[in-house]
């Protein structure tokens, strides 16, 4: 998705200006806020547009063939309507491709090269930084808006998936001092973020590669583990979300936490399937009956949980009867929220050779079954809520009707609770809402 930046500073004659463009995940979202506010910080200023810029800056995703289709895109968009342009992402680090059809940039550079982006922003236009008028603010510039932001806690990933070549892209796990990242986190709650959306490749893996090194944090050492952190996190007054957590045994230790209000009830586990010969040859964990088992203790334990997945169909060699388990899995498991993916062969992944490519009327197909399996489940949970009182948070503000989310609900991504108030709300009030009509994605209710 391309996110240009909120910002437009009033100009001065001196400054120079940037146009931006964010593709791919949340991980890349927080790349592009650094990037953002180191130059934010050196005086540069955000242009909307292309063709008012000194320079364009085009942060690319690189995971799937569609998804270098839509950077390539974005590149051509932002040479033919400026022609000064700087790449980044994760597409940048096989930059042969980008060079090929775009010659004339003025650098290439691969994800997580805040330095050497700048270094190219300062080679095509200096900074004419005034340390007396040019502040930003102590949370940095965010492109979410201002009531949640994403967290990132670490870069890359240590497991090698065979569909999946981010290790090759962003490199191995480099997880970020626990102290560093509730410094950044308090930052972002005293700017007035009511929702912190944590994210990393695998966020259940934080601290694996430190062996959980403890680092200094207010009055104490906290240990950069994930239920650590995440206990920590849940002390700054603000929703905890928690994204990418693939289910390791230690992932037990945070339902609690979420049963006691400390983080919220949601739990993002990317399962990609439920058969064991296909989750072996996508080098997966592979006992799902035992994770079935694990549902039903968690849920015992934090009734209010939500669980969201995703998961592929059609991936090389998938049958029908492998296909029949991941239906019969996601009937049992009833989770609340899924997204389901074709598999899209992707250059250099191992995947690609594990077996047979399903046709793509196969795929389709296979899509729909399962889609339409899910939302019948789907359907069942959200009019369970029929009645409740919930806690929402306000995305929209509408003269009548807002737009919201509950605690089961992440931004983009998930379903919106359609929000009727007799009494003005606001992007970022939470509000109590009691629930009148549930469809299979999205709520209604009245605030009370």
């Amino acid at each position: 998705m391309t996110l240009p930046t909120p910002l437009h500073a009033p100009s001065k004659a001196s400054a120079p200006r940037i146009s931006f463009v964010s593709l791919g995940c949340p991980k890349a979202l927080v790349d592009s806020e650094r990037i953002l506010t180191h130059l934010r910080a050196e005086g540069y200023e955000m242009s909307r547009r292309h063709d008012g810029a000194d320079v364009v800056i085009v942060n690319t995703c690189g995971f799937l063939d569609s998804a270098k289709a839509e950077s390539l895109q974005a590149i051509g968009e932002a040479m033919a309507e400026n022609g000064r342009v700087i790449v980044t992402g994760c597409m940048g680090a096989q930059p042969e491709e980008i060079r090929e059809k775009y010659p004339n940039l003025l650098a290439v550079t691969g994800p997580q090269a805040y330095e050497s982006v700048v270094a190219a922003v300062h080679e095509a236009v200096p900074p004419a930084h005034d340390p007396f008028l040019d502040l930003i603010p102590p949370q940095g510039v965010k492109l979410t808006p201002r009531h949640y932001a994403y967290l990132k806690i670490s870069e890359g990933c240590h497991n090698r998936c065979t569909f999946c070549i981010i290790p090759a892209l962003r490199g191995d796990l480099v997880s970020r001092p626990a102290g560093d990242v509730l410094r950044e986190a308090e930052k972002l709650v005293g700017a007035g973020v009511k929702e912190l959306l944590v994210v990393s490749q695998d966020t259940s893996a934080y601290g694996l590669d430190t062996r959980y090194a403890a680092s200094p944090w207010r009055d104490r050492e906290v240990r950069a583990r994930f239920s650590d952190l995440a206990g920590e996190l849940g002390q700054l007054g603000a929703w905890v979300r928690l994204h990418y957590v693939y289910p390791y045994p230690h992932v037990d230790e945070v339902i609690p936490l979420m049963a006691e209000g400390k983080v919220l009830p949601y739990l993002d586990m990317p399962l990609q399937h439920a058969s064991p010969s296909v989750l072996k040859r996508m080098r997966r964990p592979g006992n799902q009956e035992r994770q079935l088992d694990r549902i039903r203790r968690w849920r015992e334990i934090c009734p209010d949980l939500a669980l969201r997945s995703t998961f592929i169909v059609g991936f090389p060699g998938e049958t029908e009867a492998e296909f029949e388990e991941l239906l019969a899995w996601i009937n049992e498991a009833k989770l609340d929220r899924v997204g389901c993916f074709e598999y899209e062969p992707v250059r250099g992944a191992v995947a690609n050779d594990l077996g047979a490519l399903i046709p793509p009327e196969v795929k389709a197909e296979r899509k729909r079954r399962f889609m339409e399996a899910q939302a019948a489940i789907s359907l069942r949970l959200q009019r369970a809520k029929v009645g409740r009182r919930l806690s929402v948070i306000i995305d929209e503000a509408g003269p009548t009707v807002a737009r919201g989310r509950s605690k089961a609900d992440a931004p983009e991504i998930d379903g919106t609770v359609h929000v009727a108030s007799r009494r003005p709300v606001r992007p970022g009030d939470i509000v109590t809402v009691k629930i009148e009509r549930a469809e299979a994605h999205d709520l209604y209710g009245i605030a009370v």
